[in-house]
């Protein structure tokens, strides 16, 4: 129902699918950790690491969210509501952030 979510914290929903063999395995882990399901997805999603390979396909990729980026700033120069061009905004932070986060963390991979 629209509204309901409007002045909670975390009002975003994020959802994928997984075969039930997956999902017997995931729902394990969360018991085992001793989280709430939320936290858990959270702590996962937000706080694992990512690794990047080298390669075309990796290459591609990191390509492709750098273009998503530009894209997303272009669409900047047609919002004309303050709060939609704050999101947008905080969305093409958060991706600089995470690219360079990761980038770093693969240089030290290659200096160990």
């Amino acid at each position: 129902m629209p509204g309901l979510d409007k002045d909670r914290f975390r009002n975003k929903t994020i959802s994928f699918r997984m075969s039930p063999e997956e999902r017997r395995r995931l729902e394990a882990k969360i018991i085992v950790s001793g989280l709430s399901k939320g936290e858990y997805f959270r702590k996962m999603l937000l706080d694992g690491e990512i690794i990047i390979r080298v390669g075309k396909y990796e290459s591609d990729r990191l390509s492709l969210e750098i273009k998503n980026l530009r894209n997303r700033l272009n669409e900047y120069m047609l919002v004309k509501n303050e709060l939609e061009i704050k999101e947008l905004l905080k969305d093409c932070l958060a991706l600089i952030y995470t690219l360079n986060e990761t980038m770093s963390r693969k240089e030290s991979y290659h200096e160990k």
